[in-house]
C-alpha cells in the first residue's frame, strides 16, 4: 500500500526567540524559501501524495495561507514547487512526537506512514531508502541516523553485533541513564517510517518525565521487536530549529549543494 505522510509543524519554538512571536518557524525563510517546502518536497520526491500537516494553534492560519491546498507553483510561473494533497490538523497543547504521529491515525487508516520534523533539512531527498523500505516486508519500521559530533545531545543508535539496531538510547547519562556515555555517535534525525500498527505502540505509552509521549520510545518499541532498520543518512543534515543565525548558515549551503537533491551514485 501507498504510504501517507505526516509533517511535524507544532513547537513553541522558543529557541528561534522572538522571531517565532509573529510567524510559525516552519514558515522562517531558509534560502529563498519558507522552511516548511522541503520537508514537504523531501515526502513529494520519494512518491507520496498525501500529507497530513500537523502544526500549533497560534499561527495555523498563516500555513493554511501559504500553503492551501498543496499544490503551489512558483512566483512567475515555471514548474511546480509541489503537488501534494494536504490536510491539516492543529495541536492545540504541546504533546511530544509522539502525539503529533497519534494524531495522524484517522488520516493513514491502514497505510504506513512516512514522519518528517518540519525543521529537518536535507542535502539528499533520500527518497530511494523510503522508498525500499515501502516496497519491503510489511510490519518493519525504518529510521534515518546521522553520525554527529555530540551523541550525548540526541537520541542515538545502539548496534548489535550483527550490525542491527537492539536500543534507542536517548541523551544518554541525562535521561536514559542506563549508560553513562552514549553508545554509539549515530544520532536518529526527524525523518522516520512506521508499519500502520504504530498508532497501537503510541496508544500503550506513559509520558515520559517531561510529561510528553517520546518519539524514542517508539522507535525503542521496534528495536526490542527485531522490527526496525536503521538507513544511514548521505549528505548533510541540518536541524533548522537552533537559533536564528543558524537559518542562515543553512540558507548558504543551500545555495551551494543544493537540498533534496538525487541519491549520490
Amino acid at each position: 500500500m501507498q504510504p501517507k505522510g505526516l509533517i511535524c509543524a507544532g513547537g513553541e519554538a522558543t529557541r528561534l526567540g522572538e522571531l517565532t512571536r509573529v510567524a510559525n518557524k516552519h514558515l522562517l525563510p531558509v534560502g529563498s524559501w519558507p522552511m516548511i517546502y522541503y520537508p514537504l518536497q523531501l515526502l513529494q520526491l520519494a512518491g507520496v501524495r498525501d500529507v497530513l500537516l500537523v502544526t500549533g494553534k497560534g499561527h495555523a492560519g498563516q500555513m493554511i495561507d501559504l500553503l492551501g491546498d498543496g499544490r503551489l507553483a512558483p512566483r512567475g510561473g515555471g514548474n511546480p514547487i509541489l503537488e501534494l494533497d494536504l490536510t491539516y490538523k492543529v495541536q492545540t497543547e504541546p504533546g511530544g512526537i509522539a502525539q503529533v504521529v497519534g494524531m495522524a491515525r484517522d488520516f493513514a487508516g491502514d497505510a504506513p506512514l512516512v514522519v518528517v520534523l518540519g525543521d529537518n533539512i536535507f542535502e539528499l531527498s533520500q527518497a530511494e531508502p523510503i522508498r525500499e523500505w515501502a516496497e519491503g516486508p510489511p510490519g518493519r519500521a525504518r529510521i534515518f541516523v546521522k553520525e554527529v559530533d555530540d551523541p550525548e545531545n540526541f537520541g542515538v543508535v545502539v548496534w548489535g553485533e550483527d550490525g542491527s539496531v537492539v536500543d534507542i538510547v536517548e541523551k544518554a547519562g541525562v535521561v536514559d541513564t542506563r549508560y553513562d556515555a552514549p553508545p554509539s555517535a549515530h544520532a536518529v534525525v526527524g525523518l522516520y517510517c512506521y508499519p500502520p500498527d504504530v498508532f497501537d505502540v503510541i496508544d500503550a505509552l506513559e509520558p515520559s518525565s517531561r510529561g510528553e509521549l517520546e518519539i524514542t520510545d517508539v522507535n525503542r518499541y521496534y528495536a526490542l521487536e527485531g522490527r526496525l532498520d536503521a538507513c544511514e543518512v548521505e549528505g548533510w543534515w541540518e536541524d533548522a530549529g537552533k537559533h536564528w543565525q543558524h537559518l542562515a548558515d543553512i540558507g548558504k549551503r543551500i545555495e551551494e549543494t543544493g537540498a533534496n537533491r538525487e541519491r549520490r551514485a
